[in-house]
């Protein structure tokens, strides 16, 4: 069955645990250890550096983000390869983050 989302609409967004509060998530795929979503950063976000045991993809949809001294704006994508420590991520003003995690 085909999924179809809205990514700018306020359906099916949700509190994520282990996140800075207020940040949101909207699910677009979880396949267990793959997984697609949409992150929606507050204003003031602020997230230690951390590693993932499956590669990591992130395509800014809006706003902006910092990171390793870089800043990521919309239209930005970034690869981070598994078991690669990356971060912190801060967002003075909040982004929309397509993050996309797959066993590659």
């Amino acid at each position: 069955m085909q999924k179809v989302f809205n990514i700018y609409d306020e359906f099916h967004w949700e509190e994520v645990n282990g996140y800075p509060k207020g940040t949101r998530a909207k699910t677009l795929r979880d396949d267990g250890i793959a997984k697609t979503i949409l992150l929606k950063l507050p204003k003031g976000f602020y997230l230690d550096s951390h590693t993932h045991v499956t590669t990591e993809q992130h395509f800014v949809i809006q706003g902006e983000y910092e990171s390793d001294g870089k800043v990521y704006s919309s239209g930005c994508y970034q690869l981070i390869p598994a078991h690669i420590d990356h971060g912190p991520f801060e967002s003075k003003n909040g982004a929309i983050v397509l993050v996309v995690w797959d066993p590659i």
